[in-house]
């Protein structure tokens, strides 16, 4: 069957097996993928927001967003920010999070994301969820002092409390940076660690 059969609206139709889903080409982009209108954008964007548990940053709405090839950063760009606009997001000092309107209409319109679509949206997020949940369980600050001397504060929660604290001299910012970078990167392995250590006979 020739290319022309396949066009409908500037797109080319490729059909696979299921003939209820249709990848679309966009020429103007060379993408293939499931989503290239910005309504279908804004649907799983509001989609990702609800199953991340607090705001996020652009880089990070921009990673989760960018699942499917069809979406160009230009029109995923414009589409946060008419949802903005709308009111379905909110933005504070770069930070969005979801509204109670994007909650509602979002919870409405999912149904219309092509499934492969959901399941990529959904693993992103999920690895995002764990992410921010594993951050927010972890502490680190550091102070210095009239003498110039600098504390590290670190601290590791299950959920329910704290389950160690640590308070550590740096020599200096650099070394204190350092500290907190680590602690950041093996908070369970440092813990587990301790725990070993000091619980031997």
């Amino acid at each position: 069957m020739c290319q022309e059969n396949y066009v409908l609206n500037t797109y080319a139709m490729i059909y696979f097996q299921d003939k209820t889903l249709m990848r679309r080409y966009d020429p103007m982009t060379e993408n293939f993928g499931f989503i290239h209108e910005k309504l279908e954008i804004k649907i799983l964007i509001l989609f990702i927001m609800r199953r991340l548990p607090g705001p996020v940053t652009h880089d990070v709405l921009t990673a989760l967003t960018m699942c499917d090839d069809g979406i160009s950063y230009f029109e995923f760009s414009e589409s946060v920010a008419e949802l903005v606009e709308t009111g379905h997001l909110k933005l504070n000092d770069g930070i969005y999070s979801l509204t109670g309107k994007g909650v509602r209409n979002g919870e409405v319109t999912e149904n219309n994301i092509p499934y492969s679509v959901r399941v990529k949206a959904e693993d992103a997020a999920a690895a995002m969820r764990s992410e921010q949940n594993r951050n927010a369980m972890i502490k680190t600050s550091r102070e210095t002092d009239d003498k110039g001397v600098c504390t590290v504060n670190l601290s590791l929660s299950d959920g329910i409390g704290e389950i160690i604290s640590i308070k550590l001299l740096a020599a200096n910012e650099k070394q204190a940076a350092a500290l907190e970078k680590g602690f950041r990167k093996n908070a369970e392995g440092i813990y587990h660690s301790l725990i070993e250590m000091i619980g031997k006979p």
